[in-house]
């Protein structure tokens, strides 16, 4: 992982980073409410932090649909921490099935792996080895359930030599079939290649109630069913974080119509608020939800402010001619975005490509594509040949929807800009 003051600490502009959550945003007031989230707090842990400009960039949290215990029991796949807590669960799995004199229903159990959700992921990866294992957080159930496969096949036969063959992968996805923004002959190869590796799709399928050992979901068949499990990961949609729905409440509700993130106009600017920008997740807007456009709409919001930043600068020149500063602000063009096109890992070194213009293709080589691709799209120079080096020597990899930090400390300005994420 990069640290943010490794970043922050290279940029010629002053920066203050602050490790907390975000509790409250006064959009009159132009505050913001800081709260320490470590476990060590000193005599103060909660801030008032006033901006002149903000920017809210802290993506969603996990959407469980109201579904009975599904935060109690299931492991998300949003967070760092979320993925140290599926490797504990994974290995703890794994060692209580192995303990001695287990039964063979419960080793049935511990060892059925099961994933909720199975759409694509379309993330930045980053990897991270803790004693030599590896850390798998992906966006979307289709490629967590392909590394899972890669990882406790490739691995696990050399560790658990016993239990080699009676791990079981399950992917319940509640529409006709996983992957749905992919082609039709794309689903098909996914589908082949799951089925040609024992991970067993349930389309069509629906969880209705989640316990601490197994899940009731309603079948294709309109029937309810239990399903034991040992680990579940949980991969489904996202829904706005309480800051935000909170910050949505505040503003004008014929302007902030939408439930799931804070609607922008075409300059990412937060409707019905001055000074408020929104990118990702945390955003409502009609581009798809995904890190190809938070990059995007990163680095336009960057080169927004420091064209409003050299603006500000000419302000005096330009009021002498008759320009006015915010007539000059107007001129500044709005976002756009363009589709570069969709990768998707389905395991056994092969992944898929969708690209505009009807390029689809799949395979091996495809695999060696996507992962060029996004070791290109790694954060630092740093972390592009570490990933590489140990993605090869253990053939696993991690994924992470990462909330786009929006680079904008060049911006010569006295304004104070501040990013949630």
């Amino acid at each position: 992982m990069q640290p943010i003051r490794y970043i922050t600490r290279k940029k010629t502009r002053e920066c203050m980073f602050v490790e907390g959550d975000c509790i409250d945003i006064d959009p009159v007031g132009k505050t913001v409410v800081v709260e320490d989230n470590s476990e060590l707090k000193g005599d103060v842990s909660k801030q008032t932090l006033k901006y002149d400009y903000l920017i809210v960039a802290c993506g969603a949290e996990n959407a469980t649909f109201g579904i009975p215990g599904v935060r109690e029991h299931s492991c998300f796949l949003k967070e760092i921490w979320d993925a140290r807590k599926i490797r504990t669960k994974l290995m703890d799995c794994l060692e209580t099935a192995a303990f001695p004199g287990q039964t063979e229903s419960e080793v049935d159990r511990l060892l059925n792996m099961v994933v909720v959700g199975g759409g694509p992921t379309v993330s930045i990866e980053i990897t991270e080895f803790v004693t030599n294992l590896p850390i798998f957080l992906n966006a979307q159930g289709v490629e967590y359930a392909a590394e899972l496969h890669d990882f406790l096949v490739e691995d696990l036969t050399r560790w658990y030599p016993d239990m080699a063959g009676k791990i079981k992968i399950t992917l319940i996805e509640a529409t006709n079939n996983v992957l749905p923004m992919f082609s039709k002959q794309l689903i098909e190869y996914t589908e082949k290649t799951f089925a040609e590796n024992k991970v067993t799709i349930l389309n069509n399928t629906m969880v209705k109630e989640v316990k601490d050992k197994e899940i009731t979901v309603l079948n294709k068949d309109k029937k309810l069913e239990t399903i034991p499990y040992g680990l579940l990961v949980w991969a489904t949609g996202n829904t706005a974080r309480p800051v935000v729905s909170n910050l949505i409440k505040k503003l004008n509700p014929a302007l902030q119509t939408q439930r799931r993130g804070l609607v922008v106009d075409e300059y990412l600017k937060v409707k019905g608020a001055d000074d408020i920008y929104c990118l990702g997740d945390a955003s409502a807007t009609k581009f798809a939800p995904t890190a190809q456009v938070a990059a995007k709409q990163g680095k336009y919001l960057s080169d927004r402010f420091n064209r409003i930043g050299y603006l500000e600068a000419d302000k005096d020149n330009m009021e002498r001619s008759g320009v006015k500063f915010s007539d000059a602000v107007s001129l500044l063009p709005p976002f756009s975005f363009d589709n570069m096109g969709m990768l998707a890992y389905i395991g056994s070194d092969k992944a898929i490509a969708d690209f505009p213009g009807g390029i689809q293709f799949g395979g091996m080589m495809t695999y060696y594509f996507w992962r060029s691709a996004y070791l290109s799209n790694l954060f630092s120079m740093r972390n592009s040949p570490l990933t590489s080096v140990e993605a090869k020597e253990t053939k696993a990899t991690a994924a992470v929807n990462l909330t786009i930090f929006v680079e904008c400390f060049g911006i010569p300005l006295d304004a104070k800009v501040v990013a949630i994420f």
